[in-house]
């Protein structure tokens, strides 16, 4: 009974800690843009490198 009473106010602590990283990410604009990333790792910027034949 009383590692419950240690317990569970931990676990309240840190459930509302994520919540408030969650709503900080959300409000400094962190899931704005979901696929950008995903599209620039498709984009080729750079030229080909020739090789010695060419």
């Amino acid at each position: 009974m009383n590692g419950l009473a240690l317990l569970i106010p931990i676990a309240l602590l840190l459930g509302l800690a994520g919540l408030g990283a969650f709503f900080w990410s959300v409000k400094s604009g962190q899931f704005e843009d979901m696929d950008g990333a995903a599209m620039r790792v498709l984009i080729d910027d750079e030229a080909p490198a020739e090789g010695p034949d060419e």
